[in-house]
Parts: structure tokens; C-alpha cells; sequence
């Protein structure tokens, strides 16, 4: 018995072949490029080699049935119960207010994804298409829908809620949200396990820093605030979104530069951030610091901002969560950055934290401590797994754990 990961973005779409007993990964695949000029499928089978090919992929579900079909020619969907898919877990960005754990697709949860398309429009329409495909693929699989928005639904109200008209968040549920939930819970999980740390009694920040960019601020395995809102644009300062920043700027460009409202979520998400800052037209950190080492003065400005915008995110949650025993890197840049982990923490001392510089410069796979001996705040570079995380709700849904 197998189960299947889903995971729609904004033009691509991911799947991850998991054997049920023990969630060993057998295969992965993935098609970019959806909906654009020559759509791409790669696919392994148990971390062999990579095959390639154009396909055709004009929305997500239509890149869906060819990542299948090489399933199929690989012997991993077979028609049985003893050898196919019996389950399908999605990743869904948005679930509101409403969903706070992973559930079986249904109608309604189905229209409540499509509900809450306004607020995620690259990520839950693409998302839809592909849990409807799945059910179209294998009909008598059950389908569970996985909420980035879920892990965060345990944030008390104090630290959800916008001073705003009350009535806007009564009727229009404008609140924080917090997104790249289900990977923030699976490397605070994480660390709980390699410090041999009960996750009940553990207070940790996690960083999950990619091409976008969140922190959460966990206790006991509850987010008690994270640094993205109402949408994914707040907080941190990420590839090409600017995060934190004062809406009268909005109103401002709107008013003074002549911006209509879609021109300025435009500039917010796709030309600010550190592509805006570093002047050298790339948002992708391992070009800026690159840039940064040949004495870039803007490629410098932009890796400093980036990472003192973290580092206040460590220290304030730090606070709200009343002490701290970790500090968890992961993603992309948390990952495979030295850089970025060294400027975050300096200054830290004064709350026990001590990067232990030869460690955070050592490379390894796996879960990597790179504190100092000396550090009470242990800092931890975790690789993320969402759709292991995925994978591992689905089974509770399935069993009727969760």
C-alpha cells in the first residue's frame, strides 16, 4: 500500500510516493512551468536517477495525470489494494479560520478551499485542480486535505488579531493567519526528538528561510505567533516580497505614483524584497552574497537588512514566549546559508545564544547543532520535509488518529 503527496504551487506541482508501512519514499516527480511555455517533468524512483521530459500541463490536475502515469510505468500504482495508492494527502495553503487539522476531502471542504482562494490565489485554485484530478485518478482512495494555516491555529487572539474596525474581522476575517505551517511543525518536532527534549516543555523559534520567509514562535508544540499575516506578504523580508512595512507607503504609491491596487501588490511580492535591495537583478541569496563578497555595496545592504529583520523576529519571540531553548533553521537559505545564520545571531549573547562559528560552517545532512558548548539556547539546522509531514496526517486521518 502506497500513499501519494500532493504539493501545488503557484506553477508547479510536486508529488512524493511514500510506502505506507514506515512512510520509506519510493518516488518523487515534479512538473514546472504549468500553464506556460514548455511545461518539464522530472521524476525518480527511490532516489535513483532523474528522468526528464517536456509534457504537456496546462493546469495543475492535467500535470497531475502525467506525474501519475509515471507511477504507473514504474510499477508503483498498482490496481490493488496491496500495491496501489490508498490514500492522497494535499497541501493547502489557506484553510481560515475553520480548519485546524488535517481532514478527509469533502464537497464542503472543497468549496471552503475555493472560498478562500481570495486569499491565496496562486496557491489554493492550483490546489483545487489537483485534489479534483486525484479523486478523477483514484476514486476509492481517501483524500486528505493538509493546511499550511492549521499549525498556527493554536496563536492566542492577542497575537492574531489586526487593530482594526471590529466588524472587518467579525464579517471579513481579516486576521493573522501565519503560513508554512505544516513545515514549521515538523522541524519543531524535530528538535524536540534529537534534543531529547519532551516537545510539551520545549520553547523554540523555527526560520523556515527560502524564496519566501516565515518564523513561529512554538511552545509546546502550539504556535504562540508567527511573522506572516493575512497573507503571505508580511514579516520577514524574502526573495522578491518586501514583508513588514507601513500601509500608508501603500496608500502613497496609490496616491502619488498613480498605482492601482493590483500594480501595488504587484511591486510588494514580485519586485521588492531582496531582489529590490541588492540592486543586481536577482533575489536569490546565494547570488547577493556572491555579490556581496566582490564588495557590492547594495548586495551587502540587502543580505544585513535580511538577516537583522530575523534576528528581531528571534529576540521578540523570545519574549512572547517568556525563554527560549532553541533556535531551529531550515529551508533553502536556513539550510545551506553559514552567512545568514551567523549575522541572525550575533549580538544574542545577552539571551544565551552562541553560534559556534566552525560547526555553522561545516556542511552534513541531517539534523546539524551549530551552538557553542557555552550556548544555552541550543541552535539547530533542520532540514524541512513537508510532505513527510504530509504524509505522516494522512496516515492519522486514515486511522482516525487526529
Amino acid at each position: 500500500m502506497k500513499i501519494l503527496v500532493t504539493n501545488a504551487g503557484s506553477s508547479s506541482l510536486k508529488i512524493t510516493c511514500f510506502a505506507a508501512e514506515g512512510l520509506q519514499e519510493v518516488a518523487k516527480g515534479m512538473v514546472e512551468r504549468i500553464g506556460q511555455a514548455s511545461p518539464a517533468l522530472r521524476f525518480s524512483q527511490n532516489g535513483g536517477q532523474v528522468a526528464s521530459r517536456p509534457v504537456e500541463a496546462a493546469d495543475a490536475g492535467q500535470a497531475l495525470r502525467a506525474l501519475v502515469a509515471c507511477l504507473g510505468e514504474a510499477g508503483l500504482n498498482g490496481a490493488d489494494q496491496e500495491e496501489g495508492i490508498v490514500a492522497v494527502g494535499h497541501r493547502v495553503v489557506h484553510g481560515g479560520e475553520e480548519m485546524t487539522r488535517p481532514v478527509l476531502v469533502t464537497p464542503e471542504i472543497k468549496e471552503l478551499i475555493a472560498r478562500y482562494a481570495a486569499l491565496a490565489p496562486l496557491h489554493n485554485p492550483p490546489s483545487l485542480a489537483g485534489i479534483e484530478a486525484a479523486q478523477e485518478l483514484f476514486p476509492d482512495a481517501a483524500q486528505v486535505a493538509a493546511f499550511d494555516t492549521a499549525f498556527h491555529a493554536s496563536m492566542p487572539e492577542r497575537a492574531f488579531i489586526y487593530a482594526l474596525p471590529w466588524e472587518l474581522y467579525e464579517q471579513d476575517k481579516i486576521r493573522r493567519y501565519g503560513f508554512h505551517g505544516i513545515s514549521h511543525g515538523f522541524v519543531f518536532h524535530e528538535a524536540a526528538r534529537h534534543l531529547g527534549a519532551e516537545p510539551s516543555g520545549l520553547k523554540a523559534v523555527t526560520c523556515h528561510l527560502g524564496n519566501g520567509c516565515s518564523m513561529a514562535a512554538v511552545n509546546g508544540g502550539a504556535a504562540r505567533d508567527t511573522s506572516m499575516g493575512f497573507t503571505p506578504l508580511e514579516g520577514l523580508i524574502m526573495g522578491t516580497r518586501c514583508g513588514d512595512l507601513d500601509p500608508a507607503a501603500v496608500l502613497y504609491l496609490q496616491e502619488q505614483k498613480g498605482l492601482g491596487p493590483a500594480e501595488a501588490l504587484e511591486l510588494m511580492n514580485h519586485r521588492s524584497g531582496l531582489l529590490a535591495l541588492a540592486g543586481i537583478g536577482s533575489g536569490d541569496l546565494r547570488d547577493i552574497e556572491q555579490a556581496a563578497g566582490e564588495g557590492a555595496p547594495r548586495a551587502q545592504l540587502a543580505l544585513d537588512a535580511f538577516a537583522y529583520r530575523i534576528k528581531k523576529y528571534i529576540g521578540a519571540y523570545a519574549a512572547a514566549l517568556g525563554g527560549l531553548d532553541a533556535v531551529v533553521f531550515t529551508a533553502g537559505i536556513g539550510e545551506n546559508s553559514p552567512t545568514v545564520r551567523r549575522l541572525a545571531c550575533a549580538g544574542l549573547e545577552f539571551l544565551g545564544l552562541e553560534i559556534d562559528e566552525k560547526l555553522n560552517q561545516e556542511g552534513g545532512e541531517g539534523v546539524r547543532e551549530i551552538s557553542a558548548p557555552s550556548s544555552r539556547v541550543r541552535l539547530l539546522v533542520i532540514p524541512t520535509n513537508e510532505e513527510l509531514a504530509i504524509a505522516r496526517q494522512v496516515l492519522r486521518v486514515v486511522r482516525r488518529e487526529d
